[in-house]
């Protein structure tokens, strides 16, 4: 069973820490996010991995969303949790697509680093000071970046009995 009181601990320590840079807490289905400047999320991760009181001293999940056409366009997400308290926390940073890079966290969680290239690769965020940003699913001469609301789908017509014809005709089958 999760701990809400460490949750609630911690967001009062964040809030009189970091009284700026908290912008937003909100709670969904026994959840707790809470929204920070992008520019402090690396020293808000570093106060909470730290902090032998809080001890959030694993990162679960690091994972972006595009919010298009709403702006600011992306949200970064981390997900960490306190083994020793038994406490999950969801820190959230907006991030605007015209500037789309935020610190990294590598220096303090270091499975950040596969998380941060991913959200690199499929959503084009950057993370400034990151040992290696490179690509990480799709090749690196790829362009542009598939998990956006605006990259292109690419289509593929489904073959049924009716229109089994025209779809084998379509397909390039390999010639002896």
């Amino acid at each position: 069973m999760l701990n809400p009181e460490h949750v609630n601990k911690t967001i009062a320590a964040l809030k009189e820490k970091f009284p700026e840079t908290v912008q937003e807490v909100s709670e969904f289905r026994g959840e707790t996010t809470v929204t920070v400047a992008k520019a402090a999320i690396a020293e808000v991760c570093r106060f909470l991995h730290e902090d032998a009181a809080l001890d959030y001293n694993v990162l679960t999940d690091l994972a972006a969303v595009d919010y298009s056409p709403e702006e600011p366009r992306f949200g970064v997400s981390y997900i960490l949790f306190s083994m020793s308290k038994v406490a999950r926390l969801r820190l959230k940073v907006l991030v605007p697509e015209e500037d789309a890079e935020i610190p990294t966290v590598t220096n303090v969680y270091i499975n950040a680093d596969w998380y941060e290239r991913e959200a690199w690769d499929m959503m084009g965020i950057k993370f400034a000071g990151h040992p290696d940003l490179r690509r990480l699913l799709m090749p690196a001469d790829w362009e542009g970046h598939p998990h956006r609301k605006d990259f292109p789908l690419g289509y593929e017509e489904v073959q049924f009995s009716f229109n089994w014809r025209e779809i084998d005709a379509k397909k390039p089958y390999a010639k002896e």
